[in-house]
């Protein structure tokens, strides 16, 4: 049946429109079959003009004919014939755009696939006789005459061979006609030089070679081999090259360990001696408690291109949880680029290296494509490569997605997503220059989906025929790719077996070289000392880190705080703000001291005009959480934006307040990423509410607190996660403190909870003035941020500095009972302590919980009678909270002076109650426990 049929004649719109409004005018002035039809359509009514036949949300024309008198025509059959041929034509053109990957030969294995019926030609109505007749399209891409046959050919060429494209769903327009010029004018093929031809023969071989040599000289250790998507190599190498045309000055890498070493040796430029030392594992002595498996280590290095340009790349260290280091990677990138000044994204760029499996299976693909386009986290496009194995660890592809490609949540930007055959290396070349192109011109991310296949196991050891029979049978017949490209050059006449032989042999005998070299006793270990922009900051132990001091004269705080009530003439803030600015203007005379937020507020204020790079990103920062900070003002008119701490001074740095997406993971990743390219700013990630930093974890456990150990990377970045017991249910109540505390090892993090507004002052201020560079969990209040208590005055913030234990000011011999805490909890003993008139009572604050130097608790403790009781106070649970970590540490007597217990909730698996009198008469019970009888 000839589908488009439906019509008497298959013919274009506005040729339907014009008979259509003929018909109208006078039904006898068109064929009886066109008769016939209108009648149909008007389900018999009369033919008269109407003022609308369709539902109203329907534009075309065909459903409001004009009223204007049109010329009567009769059409013949031929131009019917004709109009029909034109109307296949364009139809036909569009369903290869659409569908035409489907039939591509992308698979190297040659696994069937469906074939769509619409780009059968006769589906579209096209006869035999058809196929030698001249068209004519004003949309492809083409110089001269076509024959319907020879359309066939080139769409076939264009968009079904080695290479198939999905950007049909991208709605630009003018993007869609780009790419259609790029791919339909050369029918997306590329003529390479013989050059070209032999640099990727050249890294085709150097990739199958050091597989071959691994394999061989380390029988049984496992590499994540790369054999069988062995042209990643000669893709990488040509976007780096091409990316060096463009004025790309550095690279950020982000991968996976399956061919990282290849791509280490290889692309990145490591010292094939080291991985092989590595390998070897003759150093065990250096890496006692530290250090991580080579598959998972990154490097850097810089690459000259052949036109001579320096590239320096930069490949992230990975953990094996697989596509979290993406975020990660995305921020660097963007901390490279405000470094620089590069504001128009284009001198440095981001380059992930993804897995099938993982792609679309691992929610963290989805948040860091998500961030691609919004301003406080775009990096100009990033080139995302999926090595498609067609197989994860043992599952299938049906087994793990529910979607045709691994790339369709891809299909969320608007992005192309270039399917190729990795055994096709010129399709490879090709796709990569349109997809740099493309990144250069629309400043997209943009995907290259590279259909390969592994022909080992999961890991070397591994036998994958238990789970994949099939496919691995036919895996073992297919040859390396380098082989079947240098049959191709063969043919052609591009090279000669015995050039192809010498680069293999030299590439052996280098690989033979460094080998020997790694077992030499003369073996020198590369130096880990930072540099670059790490040059100068210090990691290790706490206790080699000299203080600071982080105090601020009075005058300068009160400025800069009224400053920030400046705003422009034209500027018309909220109306309920006008309270807030009154307060500030109090605060900086004197007259009242700081809450917290104004507290905050200073501390941004005086390092950036200090020239310290402030970024504050998180779920409403900009207004915060709870109404309070209010650093993103919106004009009350018309919406626009004012943020007074970019309008300090014209020195100082930038201050950057960011709203983030609803997303913890991706956007941490992301902070955290930036804070390793920019070691002397305050960069900062705020939760919504403490308690959702869990949906962090990966980040929080695999990178934030581990990378020193495992990988020697620093980061300063600040974790804000409020987190106090105030009758708001299980999620609002805790961010996890105990968690934190348990990662807490060899000096790692900090983990403190502030109880005054000027003791934040200073620890954000020491997280920036120091050279030790520790990241940074910071407990932060959710109801005290108004509550005056916790106020501080300007004085104590222009003198000091952060301390790690707050004393109690009761003398020291009417105490009978000593009370340690930390963060809230403190406030509401104290009130208890008061309504009680109890001054027998102690009630020490421990502000900074990690690192805790015992000889700071002994002192505070030392004017104390030995044999007082001392208890650990908290609001959590036994179970959570900071009592395990406490009591691990001290035990069951505080330095054989203080018999030594813990007064908590019961330990519970869920950290509070959902009741709001529960909670009150749970707090009324411990306070009354704490405080004991009098």
């Amino acid at each position: 049946m000839n589908k488009i049929n439906s019509t008497p004649d298959s013919i274009n719109l506005p040729f339907i429109e014009g008979l259509y409004t003929d018909y109208l005018r006078d039904a006898n002035s068109v064929s009886p079959e066109w008769q016939k039809y209108f009648k149909e359509f008007l389900n018999g009514e009369a033919a008269t003009a109407r003022p609308q036949l369709g539902p109203t949300f329907r534009p075309s024309s065909l459903f409001n004919p004009p009223a204007v008198p049109r010329r009567v025509e009769t059409v013949s059959p031929e131009k019917n014939q004709i109009a029909q041929l034109q109307d296949q034509v364009n139809q036909l053109i569009r369903n290869y755009r659409v569908r035409g990957h489907i039939i591509a030969r992308i698979d190297p294995l040659g696994l069937p696939r469906s074939v769509p019926p619409e780009l059968d030609p006769t589906y579209l109505g096209f006869t035999s006789g058809d196929m030698d007749r001249p068209i004519n399209s004003a949309t492809l891409q083409y110089d001269g005459p076509l024959t319907v046959r020879q359309l066939i050919e080139r769409l076939r060429n264009t968009y079904c061979q080695s290479i198939g494209v999905q950007y049909m769903h991208i709605d630009d327009l003018s993007i869609r006609r780009w790419l259609q010029k790029r791919m339909e004018a050369t029918e997306n093929r590329l003529q390479l030089s013989r050059d070209e031809q032999l640099r990727i023969l050249t890294r085709l071989t150097d990739a199958v070679t050091f597989e071959e040599f691994i394999r061989t000289k380390f029988v049984g250790a496992k590499s994540f081999s790369l054999e069988g998507s062995e042209s990643l190599i000669p893709l990488l190498d040509l976007a780096i090259e091409k990316a060096g045309e463009q004025g790309i000055q550095e690279i950020v890498l982000g991968m996976a360990h399956r061919g990282r070493l290849n791509v280490l040796a290889n692309v990145i430029g490591k010292s094939p001696r080291e991985i092989f030392r590595e390998f070897a594992d003759a150093d065990p002595q250096l890496y006692t408690g530290r250090g991580d498996v080579k598959y998972h280590l990154g490097y850097s290095n810089d690459w000259q291109t052949a036109a001579g340009q320096k590239v320096h790349l930069s490949l992230c260290f990975n953990p094996s949880h697989l596509e979290f280091v993406n975020p990660v990677a995305v921020g660097r990138t963007r901390a490279k680029q405000d470094r620089s000044r590069d504001a128009d994204r284009t001198r440095n760029m981001a380059l992930l290296i993804h897995g099938d499996a993982a792609f679309p299976a691992e929610g963290i693909i989805q948040e860091t494509l998500n961030l691609s386009r919004l301003p406080g986290y775009m990096v100009g496009g990033t080139l995302h490569i999926i090595l498609n194995n067609q197989l994860g660890f043992t599952t299938s592809p049906q087994e793990g997605r529910s979607s045709l490609y691994a790339t369709d949540v891809a299909k969320m930007l608007q992005s192309p997503i270039f399917h190729v055959n990795g055994e096709d290396p010129e399709a490879v070349a090709q796709v990569v220059r349109l997809a740099m192109d493309f990144r250069l011109r629309f400043k997209r991310d943009v995907f290259i989906d590279m259909y390969a296949y592994r022909r080992l196991g999961h890991n070397e050891g591994d036998e994958p025929s238990f789970t994949q029979p099939v496919l691995y049978r036919a895996i073992a017949e297919r040859k390396p790719v380098r082989e079947g490209y240098l049959e191709h050059l063969l043919k052609l006449n591009g090279v000669t077996r015995e050039e192809a032989d010498g680069i293999a042999a030299q590439c052996r005998e280098h690989l033979e070289t460094e080998l020997s070299a790694s077992t030499s006793p003369e073996y020198q270990q590369p130096s880990d000392a930072l540099r670059g922009v790490w040059k100068g900051f210090l990691g290790g132990s706490d206790g080699e880190v000299e203080q600071v001091s982080t105090g601020v004269p009075p005058e300068q705080l009160s400025q800069l705080l009224l400053k920030q009530t400046e705003l422009p003439a034209d500027f018309h803030p909220h109306p309920k703000l006008k309270r807030f600015f009154t307060a500030r203007q109090e605060m900086a005379a004197g007259k009242q001291p700081l809450d917290w937020s104004a507290a905050e507020s200073l501390a941004f204020a005086t390092l950036a005009t200090d020239r310290r790079r402030i970024r504050l990103s998180g779920q409403d920062s900009g207004r915060g959480t709870f109404s309070q900070r209010h650093a993103i003002l919106y004009d009350y008119e018309d919406g626009h934006t004012f943020i007074p701490l970019q309008n300090l001074s014209p020195e100082q740095a930038l201050v950057e307040i960011i709203n983030s997406p609803l997303s913890e993971a991706g956007v941490l990743g992301f902070d955290y990423g930036y804070s390793l390219d920019w070691p002397n700013g305050l960069i900062m990630w705020e939760a919504q509410y403490g308690d959702f930093v869990n949906a962090a974890e990966v980040i929080i456990d695999q990178f934030i607190v581990s990378a020193e150990d495992k990988w020697r990377r620093l980061s300063g970045l600040v974790l804000l996660l409020p987190h106090g017991f105030e009758g708001s249910g299980p999620e609002h109540s805790s961010a996890r403190l105990e968690r934190f505390l348990a990662l807490a090892a060899e000096d790692n993090i900090q983990v403190v909870y502030p109880s005054t507004a000027a003791q934040y002052f200073h620890l954000l201020r020491r997280q920036v003035l120091r050279k030790w560079r520790k990241p940074l969990v910071v407990m932060t209040p959710k109801s005290l941020l108004r509550d005056p208590r916790v106020a501080s005055t300007l004085a104590e913030c222009a003198t000091g500095q952060f301390q790690h234990i707050l004393p109690d000011t009761t003398a020291p011999d009417k105490i009978r009972r000593i009370l340690l805490c930390t963060g809230k909890v403190y406030y509401d003993l104290e009130k208890q302590r008061t309504e009680l008139k109890r001054d027998d009572v102690a009630i020490i604050r421990l502000e900074q919980l990690y690192p805790l130097a015992n000889e700071k608790v002994q002192a505070t403790l030392a004017p104390y009678r030995e044999g007082t009781p001392a208890f650990w106070v908290q609001e959590e649970p036994m179970n959570m909270g900071a009592w395990r970590y406490i009591h691990s540490k001290f035990g069951e007597n505080l330095f054989g002076r203080h018999p030594f217990k813990g007064i908590y909730r019961p330990a519970s698996a869920s950290p509070a109650t959902g009741s709001a009198n529960s909670h009150k008469q749970e707090q009324r019970e411990l306070l009354a426990e704490a405080l004991g009888k009098g």
